[in-house]
């Protein structure tokens, strides 16, 4: 609890960084920003600055929220016709073929640059000295460095060079640098000051990304090295300096719905954010008090209203600029007391129940349920991480970085960063919402969240953790809510995970009637969720949602940040 600032994020040390910047007079947006980039040097396994990072921001000033897009575009030449040629089915997840326009480096500038107070080179320097002179080597990432370890000593000399000492992933405990990493960072943070004014300054590092030496240097290497991926080839990226020159970040409107006394605030349908929403309306026929916290008839319920909401996510979300998403109908009450009669209080569904009103832009739900039945299961090249700030006026940041992963794609040589491959969540079947097109944002799992009451900024709060992310996150705002947790506590919760829709991430798999509890879930629970034909698995005691929030009291106007302990460097603080 704090009265002048909060910040919750994935790593210790970027925390601290966010609040110093509050403490030098930044706001919400200058912390996140300086948060962001620090996450990129600390976390490189789960986001990187060839990544993504949808933000959602509630501006004081403005008295309004927006949403920053934070996705890449596909390049031109990224068609159907093309993957089609190459024989492909699906977007592999590695490699340089999945490759966008990276959009950290324009949402950071574009969130500074509407509503921050510092410049690029403020807010850059205390990332630049941790990439220059090092931090402690920690589990996870040397965990993922050694699980990649291999290929990197075969097949991606650069990345070697940046994660490895003397060929082995350096040791826990080891002061680890990124001398590369950070030189990139200097050409941005001096681009920054040879202007004297500040938004001159953003402008000209922008322009060094996206129109001068580092896009220059991101193409040549990625055009002109075949990178083997999953697909069992090697192939190069589509990326050109035509697709890096045009591509601009973009500030848009939330989406929203009420639940009891709050308004929840979401990203569109590039991400699968309004999945929550649409739980959430399902949610409001149900007394979830009544039902008790994690019982299994709370259990069931929770997670037969998130497989409804996810089964449209796969026939209705995309990029809204491309296509018409249904909002409307999806959002509705109507739609909404329609899908409620779907659940059956004793029987788990095994299939894929997408609402039924045209148009259908898919193949037809029998023929989605038939692949839907036999896929595979697989794993994903990577995970996220996030960040949650409130300032002393009340402005609220909450962000979601991910993506331009250390073990998914090379480092480019020089820069010190790989791209990301974001690209594998398009689909290739024609006419899909989330289908290839050139200029088009993926439908992404990332999913920042926001909650206001009275019109008034209340929380901010979200998860890593793919297609689990907004699971876990109504799970988190329920407890809140619903049961009266304070946030630490809220965040602490057991949590439980539906692995019943398809997986956003190649190759795709699910397990139909899937789901995950966590240990701490009473056994007596675990048998009577099994015998509703769920099928269960019982994880580790704290293996599940790993949310992060930031709040506001409105009584008292003390603001309250939490960090889920399952994120071993996750931090939440406050002055």
């Amino acid at each position: 609890m704090a009265t002048r600032g909060v910040v919750s994020s994935g790593h210790y040390l970027a925390t601290d960084i966010g609040l110093d910047l509050l403490k030098q007079g930044g706001n919400a947006a200058d912390a996140a920003a300086a948060v962001g980039f620090a996450l990129t040097v600390l976390k490189p396994h789960q986001n990187g600055i060839g990544g993504e990072v949808p933000v959602l921001l509630w501006s004081s000033a403005a008295e309004r929220s927006f949403a920053v897009s934070g996705h890449g575009v596909a390049p031109r030449a990224a068609t159907l016709e093309h993957f089609a040629e190459l024989g492909l089915a699906l977007i592999p997840g590695d490699g340089f073929l999945p490759a966008l326009v990276p959009p950290a480096p324009a949402t950071w500038i574009l969130l500074l640059e509407r509503f921050g107070t510092k410049r690029l080179c403020e807010v850059l320097e205390p990332a630049l000295a941790l990439a220059r002179t090092g931090f402690p080597m920690y589990e996870s990432l040397r965990n993922t460095i050694a699980g990649s370890a291999e290929r990197f000593r075969g097949e991606w000399p650069a990345s070697a060079e940046t994660y490895l000492v003397d060929g082995q992933p350096p040791a826990l405990g080891t002061v680890w640098k990124q001398s590369e990493w950070a030189e990139t960072f200097e050409k941005l943070a001096a681009a920054d000051r040879r202007e004297k004014d500040r938004g001159a300054g953003l402008r000209r590092a922008r322009e060094l990304f996206y129109a001068g030496g580092i896009a220059a240097a991101l193409v040549d290497f990625a055009r002109r090295t075949a990178v083997r991926d999953a697909s069992g080839e090697a192939h190069t990226s589509l990326l050109t300096s035509e697709d890096f020159a045009d591509f601009r970040a973009s500030i848009e409107a939330p989406i929203a719905t009420s639940y009891r006394d709050l308004q929840v605030l979401k990203c569109s349908a590039w991400t699968q954010g309004p999945v929550l929403l649409q739980a959430l309306r399902l949610l409001r026929g149900f007394d979830l008090q009544a039902l008790r916290h994690n019982s299994a008839d709370y259990i069931h319920i929770v997670v037969e209203c998130m497989k409804l909401a996810f089964a449209d996510r796969e026939f209705y979300y995309g990029d809204p600029a491309f296509v018409d998403v249904p909002f409307g109908r999806l959002l509705s009450e109507a739609y909404a007391a329609e899908r409620r009669r779907l659940i059956d209080p004793e029987h788990a569904s095994l299939a894929l129940r997408p609402g039924g009103f045209p148009p259908l832009r898919a193949q037809t739900v029998a023929a989605v349920n038939a692949a839907f039945a036999a896929a595979a299961g697989g794993g994903h090249h990577g995970d996220t991480t996030k960040l949650e700030i409130i300032d002393r006026d009340g402005n609220m940041v909450s962000a979601t970085p991910s993506g331009g992963w250390l073990q998914s794609s090379p480092v480019v040589p020089g820069l010190g960063f790989p791209l990301g491959t974001r690209g594998q969540m398009f689909s290739l079947v024609p006419g899909h919402p989330n289908c290839l097109a050139p200029g088009k944002r993926p439908r992404t799992t990332l999913t920042p969240s926001l909650a206001l009451k009275g019109g008034k900024p209340y929380l901010a709060f979200g998860s890593p953790g793919g297609d689990s992310q907004d699971q876990w996150a109504l799970q988190f705002l329920l407890n809140v809510v619903e049961f009266g947790m304070c946030l630490q506590e809220a965040v602490e919760a057991p949590t439980f995970t539906s692995l019943h829709c398809p997986s956003s991430f190649y190759p795709r798999g699910c397990t139909p009637g899937g789901l995950a509890v966590e240990g701490r879930i009473d056994d007596s629970v675990c048998e009577a969720l099994r015998a509703r034909g769920h099928l269960l698995t019982v994880e580790a005691s704290f293996s599940g949602g790993n949310t992060l929030a930031a709040g506001i009291d409105q009584n008292t106007d003390v603001l309250h940040a939490a960090a889920s302990p399952r994120l071993d460097p996750a931090y939440a603080a406050g002055w």
